[in-house]
């Protein structure tokens, strides 16, 4: 059934990011913690440029395939097709649809704790790839804050904290292999303005201009930090960003004509719905959030960490100790519910955001390792990008897509006598 009541529904979603003000802000400038670990270096450490020879001649690393074209200041290049990447392939009569799973992070931040590149070598154990959304101005030091120009806001101000330069560094390190790995490098945009002011409250002009700044701050990072020693990242910015997650879920209406200028395939902004075969909006894909049947329970959650967090300790993101392993197996098994139905089921794919942050212990991250290493190599499933599967979806017959998209997220049809 489609039914169900929702444990936290599109307004508490905002009500509750409007709470956590630093909930993308990973280890960053002015959070707790924030001091650069110096005895764990990042595992994708650039090597100096040889003397005599700059920047823009500086020879990628060997494993990058096909023909090298430096852009702009050097902060991004084109290296011809993404590795790792299959070709999508249309349905044959009588096949069952792949069970498409996509884990995608908010932020995307190589922070002190090193997540970004733990969740790469995650999805690399377990035959997956991820959308990392970057927020852009994680690319842009405290020092030049002022270039980043808000809508509704004045310039420098954000409603989480500037990365620190060795943060900075770190992530641009990170970013560069999580592509060459074939994860996805989408977008957060920039500021995380909600609520009043914020996205929803934006006009596509608007979005526009946070969109343009977030293309901007990944191709002249060089120019922005200085960091000339390090190679251009692997990809050009303008192909491979064809979608993202707005802040707080808020302002998909006036995003998405903004989206289309720039050819975007695909928007994660809605707050949510039902596990159900995705549909286009303006000709563009529509990737929600989907309720979830929540553990020992009728009702559902959203498929995000602070939905989880929201129902077990609500605002606070440092709960009682004491219940955090029955949270963490409260909250793995909510997304292997809403799993198991769509496998067993419609195979509609499935969406899980999270954020690289260590509410009440860090739990909802090791929930969904646990998820990934739970679903990742069975047969019939792809764990995949919001890209990979916009990918597949433009390849599948429309008339197929039309009748998966009226199964429950519960009812298998003869797989045999469906596809024709």
């Amino acid at each position: 059934m489609r039914g169900g009541t929702a444990l936290v529904t599109a307004g508490a979603v905002t009500a509750l990011a409007l709470g956590l003000s630093g909930c993308d802000s990973g280890k960053s400038d002015d959070a707790k913690g924030s001091s650069p670990s110096a005895s764990a270096p990042s595992k994708d450490k650039a090597k100096n440029v040889p003397e005599g020879e700059s920047e823009g001649s500086k020879k990628p690393e060997e494993k990058w395939d096909g023909k090298i074209r430096v852009l702009g200041d050097g902060s991004t290049s084109d290296t011809g097709p993404q590795p790792n990447q299959p070709k999508p392939e249309k349905l044959k009569p009588g096949e069952k649809p792949p069970q498409f799973v996509v884990f995608s992070w908010d932020g995307a931040l190589e922070g002190d704790d090193h997540q970004l590149s733990h969740f790469r070598e995650v999805a690399k154990d377990n035959n997956a790839k991820m959308t990392f959304f970057l927020s852009g101005m994680y690319l842009l030091p405290k020092s030049k804050a002022s270039l980043y120009k808000p809508p509704q806001h004045k310039p420098g101000e954000a409603a989480i904290d500037f990365a620190t330069d060795p943060h900075i560094k770190d992530t641009i390190e990170q970013i560069r292999g999580a592509w060459l790995d074939g994860n996805e490098i989408g977008t957060h945009f920039n500021g995380h303005f909600c609520g009043a002011k914020g996205g929803g409250d934006w006009s596509p002009a608007e979005w526009k201009s946070e969109i343009e700044q977030s293309y901007s701050f990944v191709e002249n990072w060089k120019t922005n930090t200085g960091l000339t020693d390090l190679p251009p990242l692997p990809f050009d910015y303008k192909k491979e960003l064809v979608g993202g997650r707005a802040p707080c879920l808020e302002g998909q209406k006036t995003l998405i004509p903004a989206a289309k200028q720039f050819g975007w395939r695909y928007d994660a902004s809605s707050p949510g719905d039902f596990q159900i075969w995705p549909s286009q909006i303006q000709g563009i894909w529509n990737f929600p959030l989907q309720l979830l049947p929540y553990p020992k329970s009728e009702k559902q959650v959203l498929s995000m960490d602070f939905n989880f967090l929201y129902n077990q300790s609500g605002d606070n993101t440092k709960g009682d100790p004491a219940k955090y392993e029955e949270w963490r197996k409260l909250t793995r098994d909510g997304y292997l519910n809403g799993f198991q139905r769509v496998y067993n089921g419609s195979r509609a794919p499935m969406f899980v955001g999270n954020h690289f942050e260590d509410w009440n212990g860090g739990i909802y991250m090791k929930a969904v390792e646990d998820v990934v290493k739970s679903v990742c190599k069975r047969d019939g499933v792809r764990c995949v990008s919001f890209k990979e599967l916009a990918d597949w979806l433009d390849v599948q017959d429309p008339k197929v897509l039309t009748k998966l998209r009226g199964l429950d997220p519960a009812q298998s049809p003869d797989w045999a006598t469906f596809v024709k």
